[in-house]
């Protein structure tokens, strides 16, 4: 399948908003934001966030980087992973995300690259303040954000005109290897959601944790039932655990000291 020179640019502007996401700080680069307007410019929504989803499980945890390191970035599956399940007949949304895996690891570098490059800007930006130069400090204060523009400008532009070539690239992978990138792919979601465990776990979360299992593996219940019950369980934990400070509150206010040993509210029921 082959994209017009439009919407090569449509996604690379695209790209661009979402990746100056890193800089804004708000939650545009992410796969899912990424997938859905990427779906509505090649005209396929439907396979773009069912794609999207599945790459948002993984990088839900993957986005947690440990100690200093860098974690991996959704943009390269964002644009590529979506694009290839758009374009790639019978290539599996899980199939396509761990072949366009490695442009999340790529990314990071340029990323590092970027910020590198601009290290020294702020000795020049406040040279500028000092010389009155407030345009000169103005662009130099903004030159990462138009890196990380250009950069994501450039590959969702590139991507979309690579189609033929991504095609041939996946055409020439034997069907053996494209199942068991397929199942690779699914396993993905559960190793970043099980980072995000491995982070947010409590002891107390364990019987919630293992219900969930059974009700998913074991009695077949979907992930939207699922959300609902977990919501009751919730809220019954949050009630419940406002009830003993109230009755302690209520007791001391009307009894004294030795209520207990006459007989007061404590004894019987």
């Amino acid at each position: 399948m082959t994209y017009s020179i439009v919407q090569a640019l449509l996604v690379g502007l695209w790209a661009a908003f979402c990746f100056a996401g890193q800089v804004w700080g708000t939650y545009t680069n992410r796969a899912l934001f990424i997938s859905f307007g990427i779906g509505l410019i090649l005209g396929d929504l439907q396979t773009a966030v069912i794609f999207g989803a599945t790459a948002e499980l993984a990088f839900m945890g993957f986005g947690v980087g440990p100690g200093g390191s860098t974690p991996p970035n959704p943009l390269g599956p964002g644009v590529v992973g979506t694009i290839m399940a758009i374009s790639i007949k019978n290539l599996t949304p899980n199939a396509a995300l761990s072949l366009s895996y490695p442009f999340a690891i790529l990314i990071p570098f340029v990323i590092t690259f970027i910020f590198s490059v601009n290290s020294n800007n702020i000795t020049w930006a406040r040279k500028a303040i000092e010389e009155g130069k407030y345009r000169r400090f103005h662009f130099l204060a903004n030159t990462t954000l138009i890196g990380f523009i250009l950069f994501a400008f450039v590959f969702g532009f590139v991507a979309t005109l690579s189609t033929n070539a991504l095609q041939t690239f996946v055409e020439i992978i034997p069907k053996w290897l494209i199942n068991g990138l397929s199942v690779a792919g699914g396993l993905l979601p559960a190793v970043g959601f099980a980072l995000i465990i491995s982070t947010m776990v409590k002891k107390e979360y364990i019987p919630a944790l293992i219900l969930g299992y059974i009700c998913t593996a074991y009695l077949k219940i979907p992930v939207i039932g699922l959300a609902f019950a977990g919501a009751v369980l919730a809220f019954n934990n949050y009630y419940n655990a406002k009830k003993p400070s109230d009755h302690n509150d209520s007791g001391d206010g009307g009894n004294d000291g030795n209520s207990n040993e006459e007989g007061g509210i404590e004894d019987g029921i």
